[in-house]
């Protein structure tokens, strides 16, 4: 073999060897997620997208269940430092997270990104505590009224017949349980100065009303209110006329129902006013800097027009970049799919929501109340009030 022949071959895998040392050195960004079905098909997309346009970057995203299991498998991950690099956390609830330096303050990295220019004012604050931003919007939704035309058809109804009544409802959750106190111009926790209203007057008569819905006048089902996707999937087997939920549900219901949808604003009482719900994503503390680099890349293209319109047309939940409507993919989707703007409609009466650390346990927590009252095993406004005093007698404790 001739000394250039050995130089080139020599030259050749050193070449390939770098290569593959590069290839090996890809960044990985384990990343947990609620979303599946449509709304994780969605998902695929997105990450296939950024991957494409960052080959050094690979998004392991896997698929954990809804928020609550979210929130119960990332306590349990933590001390055993199986936590995962990037996390969908739900609005009100990563504030136990962010207050215990769990998540990365992500400040530096959102004031030097120019996405911050192009997002919501209701998406810039909606990852703010204590003037530090811990999360990035991802998936924004307001709770919206989805009804069935063919249902209210064979009653005599009209699409356009005041709802008042409310018959053939599936309970609701307990995004429009928030969206209904609202409603009654109350809140849980008051988002400004933490304060516990779980026993004020108005919230009392909000859960007063929907618990009768139940236990009373029998027009919404039990089993909805034991497992809250039990209505949902009724209304989706057109079983029920009426749901009340996030309008991340929109595309999945458009798909079930077809033409025979019909979406409408949350209704209003003593006040128009609706929660925005949904979720960002955060980076966990414990990651390495690299990863945290990486991961920040992967949310900002998230949020960028592209994906963001992309997300907005594949689910329904709200646009979080100014820019996103202007895209063919969400002029289609606003053009073709009636309903898809109801929520974007409902931003003027659109409010976020307190994300103490408490808030985190009164969620959980609430979920056995509101069973108790809606099967009349216990009183709505004692049940209320000791939810009241219990969820004050949890936020001493934990401090925050």
């Amino acid at each position: 073999m001739s000394q250039k022949l050995q130089t080139t071959i020599a030259a050749s895998m050193i070449a390939l060897l770098a290569n593959m040392g590069v290839a090996e050195a890809a960044t990985t960004v384990k990343f947990w997620h609620s979303f599946n079905k449509s709304n994780g098909e969605a998902l695929d997309k997105i990450i296939a997208g950024f991957e494409t346009a960052n080959p050094g970057i690979d998004i392991e995203a896997e698929y954990v269940g809804s928020y609550n299991d979210i929130i119960a498998k990332l306590q349990a991950a933590i001390p055993a430092r199986r936590a995962p690099d990037a996390v969908i956390l739900e609005v009100t609830r990563y504030g136990l997270f962010a207050n215990n330096k769990l998540l990365t303050d992500l400040t530096p990295y959102f004031d030097a990104d120019p996405l911050k220019a192009d997002l919501y004012d209701y998406a810039r604050e909606v990852g703010v505590i204590d003037g530090k931003n811990y999360v990035v919007p991802f998936n924004s939704s307001t709770p919206v009224l989805y009804f069935n035309k063919d249902i209210f058809a064979r009653a005599g109804l009209s699409a356009d017949t005041p709802l008042k009544t409310f018959s053939g409802i599936a309970a609701p959750g307990q995004f429009a349980r928030w969206g209904l106190v609202m409603a009654n111009d109350s809140e849980m926790v008051d988002p400004k100065t933490g304060e516990i209203l779980l026993d004020k007057p108005n919230t009392i008569e909000a859960y007063q009303w929907m618990a009768s819905l139940v236990k009373d006048d029998k027009v919404a089902s039990p089993d909805g209110v034991t497992e809250e996707d039990n209505g949902r999937d009724a209304f989706l087997a057109k079983k029920v006329g009426i749901m009340m939920n996030s309008t991340g549900n929109y595309v999945g219901s458009k798909k079930a129902l077809g033409d025979s949808l019909a979406v409408r604003p949350m209704p209003c009482n003593k006040a128009c006013s609706v929660p925005i719900g949904g979720a960002g994503i955060g980076i966990m503390s414990t990651s390495e800097k690299d990863v945290q680099d990486a991961a920040y890349k992967f949310i900002s293209y998230a949020a960028s027009p592209e994906a963001n319109a992309t997300w907005f047309a594949g689910t329904g939940y709200l646009p979080i970049n100014k820019k996103s409507a202007d895209l063919p993919v969400a002029k289609e989707a606003l053009a073709t799919q009636p309903g898809i703007d109801v929520a974007i409609e409902s931003l003027p009466v659109a409010h976020g929501r307190a994300r103490t650390t408490v808030v985190t346990w009164m969620r959980t927590t609430e979920y056995k109340m509101w069973e108790a009252m809606a099967l009349g095993q216990r009183n709505v406004e004692e049940t209320m009030k000791d939810f009241a005093v219990q969820t004050r007698a949890e936020e001493k404790r934990v401090g925050h």
